[in-house]
């Protein structure tokens, strides 16, 4: 699978170690920074990893930040991400299978390494059910989305 990681500068280290175990693994990494633990912000990659995704350069993303709740809130600002925060396996399978949710969010300050592990696995072995339920779900964010892609702030 071709997955495009990203990360600000609190989540370098937990990025790296991620892109690692990925090749190991035999997938295709698409690496949009940060490169350090050089001070930087968090929506410039959330944007890097949402636009390899919507234009087709990535299957899935994995985005990285201190708590992961910026990076969520910015990567679900670009059409066509559903980007959620997961802190625990179920969410991470779930979170694809039912929403057909395409970029995991992590917070390196807030789950360790071998958690995170874990998560980007059950992410990237989940496939969206396609029950009719949940497309009809999806069309319903798809309409939202859409209803308020001009709205003024």
């Amino acid at each position: 699978m071709r997955i495009v990681l990203g990360s600000d500068h609190a989540g370098f280290r937990l990025k790296q170690e991620t892109a690692a175990r990925l090749r190991e693994k035999g997938h295709d990494v698409l690496d949009v920074g940060t490169d350090s633990e050089e001070s930087v912000d968090y929506p410039d990659f959330a944007e890097a990893v949402g636009r390899a995704v919507m234009d087709g350069r990535a299957e899935r993303g994995v985005l990285i930040c201190g708590s992961g709740v910026g990076a969520s809130v910015a990567a679900n600002k670009l059409p066509g991400i559903r980007a959620a925060v997961c802190h625990d396996a179920y969410s991470a399978r779930q979170g694809v299978e039912h929403d057909d949710m395409n970029v995991l969010v992590l917070g390196a300050r807030v789950i360790g390494h071998v958690l995170a592990r874990l998560l980007v696995e059950s992410f990237i072995q989940a496939r969206f059910s396609g029950a009719d339920r949940h497309v009809r779900r999806l069309s319903k964010v798809r309409a939202l989305e859409r209803k308020y892609a001009g709205a003024k702030e």
